[in-house]
């Protein structure tokens, strides 16, 4: 008995030795390894790294803006089911533990010992606080300091924040593979859905994954993918998180994932980066990556996909006008074609066109070899286009074709299209139908251009294309490129003069002008497009017809520092010399910039500024951005009883006046029934516009609008040439080039929208006159126009026209070629000079500008 009580001792204080022994290695331990670990504390306020995340107009996702592909969900958001998921897979007494489950610990270095005698691989027992420590504190090094550093951090983590806050932190950081960090990320990467629409089986393959997501990849490693799945299900089930039938069901579900990268996105590379530069110089690199934003731009994807299309359209249809530049690769003499296909890369730009391998020619089709080892034939009518490209100046082509054999040798290397129809040559043909296998002959416009369509009300920006395709240039050239607009900046000549006192009937000479520029400099003689000289025509025909001696002598009337001051008011163009050149188009502007100074026009004179962003929130769901800035307290209201509408203030700046803006609409209305834009009439719907062409056709333009939409399009070599002649002979302007671009647009952007009619401001006279003289309409007028004219300046039965014939500038002697024609002109600004390249300075001595002190204050005959 005494022995056993001596035993009993021993044994005691043999344990109360160790015991204490132990706690001096703990204690050791945590003062050694606690020494300088990272402030734990700021947890309390991180905020990781969390995607910007830009949606369309309608909320659809265009894209995300991240080093790490994150969003962040605050814990009160994450469906309880989720959290559930994982701390049944990792770590089940989340809520008791203190930072380190004793319980898994011991568990785990049994079953370490047994891993090791029978080679298997360790298992861990980090808790979900350790992994927060080790993820956010700490490196992934594999070694006991690690380990113990990391029980350490838990420990103070968990007295330093709660329960929920770590767990928030944990499923916001955590990496799960297919580029996402957190939960959110990845139901939107791997099943392209929200946490709230995720089912049991996916939030249990999500909680599979933190122990390695290449482990149980989806698709490569789908069977383990599956088991491990599996596993967590039947660990929601022993918890108690889910019954025995959901469990059921999840197991038996399949494992399908869905890439939301491959969801239907919208082609908007170049309105993207202009998104994302705007939110770089607002919020920094940081901010932009990292910052969590939600970002809703103005785009609408039915009409970026029009204009992108519409676009596209356009430059190949001018591409094939001026030829053929041959194959884009051979296949070797001894070498199998489709070895060939596939070694061959596809040049960037090409868009979903491929290429293909001419396998045999004759006279009425082609056959050619697919990548996809299938074979296709292109018949005559597809490569009629490709007559060989001449170049030059006037980009001539050769002879008309005949056969394939005049485009195609067998071994080229071509890009196609399949066509299901063959495209008609002459308006009004019914298209064939083309057998499957057909192909189209492709080929990469070397010209390019740009699109912009907005909301003339609000400056939203609807749609933007910058170029033929963002992946061969991110060159923007609706934002970046400035480039002459030609006649299409002449409406702002017309609306200075209409601010002036003049009227859409105000007769100008349609005659020679020529100015000496002094000595040595030759001198500058106008033209317009025909050559020819029209006399005395309506100030409205000037705009009508594009005539550019009407509009430089309009010019000198009303001073061309007037017409500089109204460049600048519109944000056209800001210090725009004043020169007569200029009132032809001459100064560099933007796309965007005309587009918006349109908008104005058609808007009742009310300034906009362009804007992609409509509203930007930060990771909390706060507004931190609205392009809308005007304030509504009366539509703050908890029900509806019967109170009166809501009027949102009009901040916006009146750059001129309605009657000014209306004018100027109806005469650009007119361009587009009688003048240079009349194929757009087709359309049957309210439409007003201008062309633009400078000099020998560099660049082409087309600005218009409808009531509540306006589109603008430039198409150029970026490298400015002339764009040349067309194959049926005349030059490409902008009535060739860029206006059937803007008419497949609007076309189908109005093509379910009735026919508004442009809405008329107060102090409108309509007054029927006489479309050749300006004076009121007679049994004897030919043509009878609807012109407006502000109250008190409409035409009296006898009265006559103001005449504006010069303003003291040497001229050449008057040549008429008759009465106005009503002629139709394609235009373009021919500037010819001698000695000078059509930028000349204000004359001041030789050539009265209209800003002569002693020169009328209104318009009156001036000689």
């Amino acid at each position: 008995m005494r022995f056993v009580g001596r035993a009993f001792l021993y044994l005691f204080f043999l344990g109360l030795l160790v015991g204490v022994a132990g706690l001096g290695v703990v204690g050791w331990a945590f003062w050694h390894y606690g020494q300088g670990l990272p402030d734990y504390k700021q947890l309390a306020d991180y905020e990781p790294p969390t995607s910007t995340r830009v949606h369309a107009g309608d909320g659809r996702l265009l894209a995300e803006f991240a080093v790490e592909s994150r969003v962040f969900v605050p814990i009160d958001a994450i469906p309880k089911r989720v959290s559930e998921g994982f701390i049944a897979a990792e770590d089940q007494n989340f809520y008791k533990h203190f930072g380190v489950d004793i319980q898994a610990l011991i568990r785990a270095v049994v079953t370490n010992i047994v891993n090791v005698t029978q080679g298997r691989r360790l298992v861990g027992a980090s808790t979900i606080t350790q992994q927060v420590a080790k993820n956010f504190l700490l490196t992934n090094e594999v070694s006991i300091s690690r380990k113990v550093k990391e029980a350490i951090l838990a420990l103070r983590i968990e007295r330093a924040l709660d329960k929920d806050r770590i767990l928030e932190l944990y499923l916001n950081e955590i990496y799960l593979g297919y580029r996402s960090y957190g939960v959110a990320a990845a139901a939107l990467n791997y099943f392209d859905k929200s946490l709230d629409d995720l089912t049991i089986a996916e939030i249990a393959y999500l909680a599979a994954l933190p122990k390695g997501p290449n482990n149980y990849h989806p698709i490569r490693r789908k069977e383990a993918a599956i088991a491990r799945r599996n596993w967590v299900i039947d660990r929601m089930l022993e918890e108690n998180f889910i019954t025995a039938e959901e469990a059921a069901v999840a197991t038996a579900s399949p494992l399908v994932v869905k890439d939301h990268a491959d969801a239907d996105l919208v082609d908007a590379g170049y309105f993207l980066e202009e998104v994302r530069r705007s939110l770089g110089d607002r919020f920094g690199e940081d901010g932009l990556y990292s910052g969590g934003l939600s970002v809703r731009t103005s785009l609408d994807p039915k009409l970026q996909e029009m204009a992108r299309q519409s676009l596209r359209d356009g430059l190949i249809a001018y591409d094939h006008r001026h030829g053929y530049r041959g194959p884009i690769g051979r296949v070797g003499d001894d070498e199998p074609w489709l070895e060939a296909l596939i070694a061959f890369e596809i040049p960037a730009g090409a868009l979903d066109w491929v290429p293909a391998a001419v396998l045999s020619v004759d006279k009425d089709a082609a056959t050619i070899g697919l990548r996809d080892k299938t074979t296709g034939t292109i018949p005559l009518d597809e490569v009629r286009w490709a007559r060989i490209a001449r170049g030059g100046e006037n980009r001539t082509v050769g002879p008309s074709i005949n056969s394939v054999g005049d485009v195609l040798t067998v071994g080229d290397i071509i890009l196609v299209a399949p066509v299901t129809q063959s495209t008609p040559d002459k308006e009004g043909e019914t298209p064939k139908p083309y057998p499957k296998g057909t192909y189209g002959l492709r080929q990469i416009p070397e010209v390019n251009g740009a699109i912009v369509a907005m909301d003339p009300h609000t400056g939203r920006i609807l749609a933007m294309s910058g170029g033929w395709s963002f992946e061969t240039s991110q060159f923007n050239r609706a934002t970046q490129a400035y480039r002459q607009p030609g006649s299409a900046f002449k409406p702002f000549v017309y609306l200075t003069a209409l601010e002036n006192g003049y009227t859409p009937a105000t007769i100008i000479l349609d005659a020679p002008f020529v100015i000496d520029q002094g000595p040595g400099l030759g001198k500058w003689k106008p033209s317009n497009f025909s050559n020819e000289f029209y006399g005395p025509s309506p100030m409205r025909v000037g705009i009508e017809k594009s005539r550019n001696l009407m509009t430089v002598r309009l010019a000198q009337a009303i001073g061309m520092d007037k017409v500089s001051e109204t460049a600048e008011r519109f944000g056209i163009v800001k210090n725009m010399p004043p020169q007569l050149a200029m009132a032809l188009g001459s100064a560099d502007v933007r796309l965007i910039d005309m587009v918006a100074a349109y908008g104005a026009l058609v808007n009742g004179g009310k300034k906009v500024e362009p804007t992609l962003i409509d509203r930007i929130q930060d990771r909390n769901g706060k507004t931190v951005f609205r392009h809308d800035d005007r304030t509504c307290p009366e539509c703050d209201v908890k029900y509806w009883d019967n109170q009166p509408v809501p009027i949102l203030p009009d901040n916006r700046v009146q750059l001129t006046t309605p009657t000014s803006a209306y004018q100027i609409v109806t005469m650009l209305e007119g361009v587009v029934q009688r003048g240079t834009g009349r194929r757009i009439a087709e359309l049957g719907k309210p439409l007003g516009g201008k062309t633009g062409t400078t000099n020998d056709s560099r660049d082409t333009w087309f600005v218009g609008f409808s009531p509540d939409l306006v589109a603008g399009i430039f198409i150029g070599f970026d490298t400015p040439i002339p764009l040349g002649r067309q194959p049926w002979g005349g030059q490409e302007t902008g009535s060739s080039v860029a206006a059937p671009v803007f008419k497949e647009f609007m076309g189908q952007a109005l093509a379910d929208k009735p026919a508004i009619p442009f809405r008329t401001p107060p102090g409108i006279r309509m007054v029927r006159i006489d479309a050749e003289t300006g004076k009121l309409a007679s049994p004897s007028s030919n043509k009878v126009i609807e012109e407006a004219f502000k109250a008190g300046t409409e035409p009296g039965a006898n009265s006559d026209s103001v005449i504006i014939t010069g303003n003291g500038a040497p001229i050449l002697p008057i040549v008429q070629s008759g009465e106005p024609s009503g002629q139709t002109e394609d235009e373009a600004d021919p500037t010819s000079s001698s000695g000078s390249n059509g930028l000349i300075p204000l004359p001041t001595n030789n050539a009265p500008t209209g800003n002569n002190p002693n020169s009328p204050a209104a318009p009156s005959g001036i000689y």
